[in-house]
């Protein structure tokens, strides 16, 4: 697997590892490519009748017949969006105050996205709020859904596929079942699925479904959103008949056409990309287990078949360089996110291991690969991390 231009190390100083992919991942050049003609030759604005408008119109239409064909919609079910925030908001404030909807579900370990749009609704009184239960691993307790759609009227339910800190998948066939049994609304955030997994909306019993470009090697500020059909709501975004009426403005268009690219691409490498990424998963287990005394993993992001194979949350013991991780780890050229658990209300600290009950001493690392990462990288920044952590020989 070759690495990505950045990665490669120099002979005089360390070398740049990113390990943060599901923040968001390197463009590739691929989609670059693709994306080019329409920042350069084809400016015309898709709205405009003429024949410079009518060619992107057409670019723009294509790419959303690509994007259905991948996930098995109808064209006419995908919407163009800035990104999955966008997307989350979309489906939540449409479908709840258009069809009247007075009741959600979600859980406490949701992207922001959800979690603050679903509690600003319940903040104006739109809603009351419900939090499916879990375990300590961050299992959801899909008997819990059943009583809570079963005790209250039609609702709206947002759980997302995968989650983006401890990567732990959820069974959305599963829960779009009870969703069905109980008539209720269902909305996944797939952002971080998308791309690494295939999709098919005729398997799935999920009204929207959403995607971001950007953390499947495409550009940043465009995703779009699957809605079924039969589920009609008023659109976010008014001042235009953009999208179907269903979202105003002038579409991103080499955006929309680098998302296209990106999804297409990561489609046709799917199955090389992730056996290639789960090695360097199971790698880096090895060797944090070998080299760190008493290091952990969060939620199920250690279980191969329960999580992402992109994520791993690495829980380090209790240290007085716990407060320096990230800051060191940047200085060593490593590049990750982290985090513990909050330990108190004013604690700016992870809402998802605070929700599991993860020890706030702990510090937390992570790590998220993609395609461009290797094994030279997965060594390099378990070694630098060892330095701070070393295991004590028996």
């Amino acid at each position: 697997m070759p690495l990505h231009p950045d990665s490669h190390a120099s002979t005089t100083t360390p070398m740049a590892v990113y390990f943060d992919n599901a923040a968001t991942t390197p463009l590739d050049p691929e989609v670059l490519d693709a994306m080019l003609p329409f920042l350069r030759e084809h400016y015309g604005n898709p709205s405009s009748i003429h024949g410079h408008g009518r060619k992107v119109r057409a670019a723009i239409e294509n790419a959303r017949k690509t994007i259905a064909h991948l996930i098995n919609a109808a064209p006419a079910e995908i919407s163009f969006t800035s990104g999955g925030t966008e997307g989350d908001n979309y489906a939540a404030f449409g479908s709840i105050r258009t069809l009247g909807l007075k009741h959600a579900v979600t859980s406490k370990l949701e992207h922001h996205a959800v979690l603050h749009t679903l509690q600003a609704l319940e903040k104006t009184g739109d809603i009351t709020l419900s939090y499916v239960r879990h375990d300590q691993q961050g299992r959801l307790d899909l008997e819990h859904l059943d009583e809570l759609l079963g005790a209250n009227g039609r609702s709206f339910v947002s759980l997302m596929h995968a989650n983006n800190e401890i990567g732990n998948l959820n069974d959305i066939v599963a829960i779009g079942d009870i969703c069905q049994r109980h008539q209720a609304i269902f909305h996944t955030d797939t952002v971080q699925t998308m791309g690494h997994y295939r999709h098919d909306v005729q398997k799935l019993k999920n009204h929207f479904l959403v995607g971001s470009a950007h953390k499947f090697h495409g550009p940043k500020g465009v995703g779009f959103l699957y809605r079924r059909p039969e589920v009609h709501v008023s659109p976010l975004i008014h001042g235009g008949s953009q999208e179907r009426n269903v979202r105003a403005g002038t579409e991103n268009v080499y955006g929309i056409i680098g998302l296209a690219k990106a999804l297409e691409i990561a489609y046709r490498d799917m199955d090389t990309h992730q056996q290639h990424i789960q090695g360097l998963k199971d790698r880096f287990i090895a060797r944090l287990t070998s080299e760190i005394e008493d290091v952990q993993f969060n939620g199920l992001s250690a279980h191969a078949d329960q999580s992402l194979y992109t994520v791993l949350n690495v829980s380090l013991p209790p240290s007085g360089m716990s407060e320096m991780l990230l800051f060191n780890l940047d200085i060593s050229r490593v590049s990750v996110s982290g985090g513990s658990a909050c330990s108190s209300g004013a604690d700016a600290g992870s809402h998802v291991l605070t929700a599991l009950g993860c020890d706030p001493q702990r510090g937390a690392i992570r790590f998220s690969m993609s395609k461009y990462n290797t094994a030279e990288e997965v060594d390099y920044a378990v070694e630098q991390l060892a330095k701070m952590y070393r295991k004590v020989p028996a």
